[in-house]
């Protein structure tokens, strides 16, 4: 809901629909994941987990209260979003890499797939929740209570966060300081293609094809011309479909590249269906299917980084496929709010769309190269083979 109203307060308040703002926003939040890398990482390796996100969650639940009293009292400009975004996503950086990681000292390596699923469900069930309120809520007491909302919500997570049974978490184990070990994560990577396969197609799609905000928010506004309470329901059914797809990505037990490489493509096919629709409700139906496949993808890739990754350099991994992931926002979100202003919102999915396929054909080169993919004919027929297991995941 605080994503989704600081875009709106953004494009329809403070600017006069200008999708380029959005983008600059969109960028300071994401920007940090990749400038902190060599903090976020080694934190989340060296300091207890748990009491890190104590910290961390405090403090965005203090920098929503900060956002939302200055657009209570009507003295919120421009620069002052820009400012928080930054400031968030600063701490986010370093909340997010903690956060999924936490999730192997609570469970066993052999429900941490599963368990990475469930967690993307339950962040995408809010989201699919969570927008549909919030576009009701701009219109009955605007933007600046859903930001205070946000800010009271984060006690209750702190709370849980007490409740948790410290008996069962695995005991912190912090890992030996060494000089040149952020430099080590991206080597190790470096010298691992099913790792460096997967941050690079995490790389295309995230600078291009997962700029939901601007591609929603300027099909709403511009192309069909919807309020803030239409602009939440679109949202929400992308959302939708995104607890489909991590529901789905539940069921498996381990990661496979065929899975990532299929989901990629049908992201990047339902990315261009939507961009081609002609009307609001045949637009919102395309975003749930645009969900489904997006959240598919993203999912097996978080569970691939933390299942394919040795635990002692899981932490620096996980910041690197966080930055890789969401780290390209910055520069990508302002060319596609750019796109759609200049050429149109169709334009700008059009060019998530390829990016989609483009990650896609980087995967296929991984399975050409390293599981001897081959492409036949057998009566008249295509056969794809490849070798199985492809690739060697990591195992303790």
């Amino acid at each position: 809901m605080q994503r989704i109203a600081q875009d709106w307060i953004v494009l329809t308040e403070l600017t006069d629909h200008n999708a380029t703002a959005v983008g600059i926003v969109m960028g300071l939040q994401f920007g940090p994941q990749v400038v902190l890398l060599p903090l976020t990482g080694f934190v989340a390796d060296h300091m207890d987990r748990r009491k890190l996100l104590f910290v961390t969650q405090a403090g965005m639940g203090l920098l929503a209260l900060g956002l939302g009293i200055l657009t209570l009292s009507g003295l919120v400009e421009l620069w002052h979003v820009y400012v928080f975004a930054l400031l968030l996503d600063c701490v986010t950086a370093f909340d997010s890499p903690t956060r999924l990681t936490f999730v192997s000292d609570i469970v066993s390596e052999k429900h941490l797939s599963n368990a990475a699923a469930l967690n993307s469900t339950s962040f995408n069930a809010a989201r699919t929740i969570g927008p549909a309120i919030e576009g009701l809520l701009i219109v009955v007491i605007g933007s600046g209570w859903i930001f205070v909302l946000n800010a009271a919500s984060f006690a209750a997570v702190i709370y849980a966060l007490t409740l948790l049974r410290r008996d069962e978490i695995k005991p912190f184990q912090k890992t030996t300081r060494a000089k040149g070990s952020f430099v080590a994560g991206f080597r190790y990577v470096w010298n691992r293609p099913d790792l460096l396969t997967v941050v690079i197609m995490l790389c295309l799609v995230g600078t291009f094809a997962q700029n939901f905000p601007i591609f929603i928010a300027t099909m709403a506004v511009k192309v069909f011309q919807s309020g803030a309470s239409e602009y939440g329901l679109l949202t929400s059914m992308m959302a939708l479909g995104s607890v489909t797809g991590a529901l789905l990505a539940a069921r498996r037990e381990t990661p496979r590249m065929v899975l990532l490489i299929g989901a990629c493509a049908l992201f990047g096919i339902g990315l261009a269906v939507a961009a081609v629709m002609p009307s609001y409700w045949p637009f919102s139906v395309a975003l749930i299917f645009v969900g489904v496949f997006a959240q598919s993808f993203t999912t097996t890739a978080n569970s691939a980084m933390q299942l394919w990754t040795e635990p002692k350099m899981r932490g620096r991994v996980i910041a690197m496929f966080l930055a890789l992931a969401l780290g390209g926002t910055p520069f990508g979100a302002p060319l596609i709010g750019w796109i759609a202003d200049s050429f149109g919102p169709r334009w700008a999915l059009g060019v998530g769309a390829l990016s989609c396929f483009a990650a896609a054909w980087v995967g296929i080169n991984y399975f050409r190269k390293h599981c001897n993919l081959q492409w036949r004919d057998a009566s008249g027929r295509l056969r794809i083979s490849y070798d199985e297991p492809c690739p060697q995941a990591y195992s303790e």
